[in-house]
């Protein structure tokens, strides 16, 4: 049987502990009775009051990934979107847990790609909730003004029954988003793991810091 106090824990990056995460997670479910009406709530402020900021990602920096500081900063990126996003269902006592895997997203500026060396992007954050004894599966990665903006549709939507992921397909049809590698799932941040592919994956730019800015998204 799985240990469900493990995904129910405050840690070093789902840290729910904090005045202001915990008093979010408060605020946004307030008046809610159920579960399923929480964790919607809870996805919609996420996707939508933290806006995307790719450049962020970069995990030397621990900062960059703790809910606290994604909260604080209204911005973030599919993984500390991710963490925010388990750490506030957490807070309101409802079991969260992160799944890591790698995405090609084929509508990502070419400027992105060229920096990178590579067209897959490694360590993409999943939120992982249990409802009704079922783990939904939600990325509240971009929010609905940079979705439209950069013709990232359809949007992601939840409605606590079924996963809200990226599209395998635009809404004309075109390949958006290919899901190439599944790391599993995790109660804590990986942290470790992902410094370590990063580092290969991406060694021109990890080593010299050359992490996106917000121009080139």
């Amino acid at each position: 049987m799985v240990d469900l106090d493990q995904y129910l824990e405050p840690t070093e990056f789902l840290d729910f502990q904090r005045e202001r995460v915990r008093n979010k997670a408060l605020e946004i479910t307030e008046g809610l009775k159920f579960d399923k009406d929480k964790v919607i709530a809870l996805f919609y402020w996420t996707r939508d009051n933290i806006k995307y900021n790719m450049y962020t990602y970069n995990p030397k920096i621990k900062a960059n990934l703790k809910a606290s500081v994604t909260l604080r900063r209204k911005n973030g990126f599919c993984m500390s979107k991710a963490v925010l996003l388990s750490a506030l269902a957490r807070a309101v006592g409802i079991p969260a847990r992160i799944r890591m895997v790698d995405i090609i997203n084929h509508k990502i500026n070419p400027k992105i790609i060229d920096l990178m060396g590579t067209n897959v992007f490694h360590c993409h954050g999943i939120s992982e909730i249990l409802l009704n004894g079922n783990w939904l599966k939600l990325t509240p990665v971009f929010d609905k003004i940079t979705a439209l903006k950069a013709g990232y549709t359809p949007l992601i939507e939840c409605d606590g029954s079924s996963d809200g992921l990226l599209a395998s397909h635009d809404e004309e049809g075109n390949v958006f988003v290919e899901y190439v590698e599944d790391y599993g799932t995790y109660s804590e941040l990986p942290i470790d793991q992902i410094v370590e592919i990063f580092t290969n994956a991406y060694p021109g730019m990890f080593a010299r810091n050359e992490f996106p800015k917000r121009d080139k998204l």
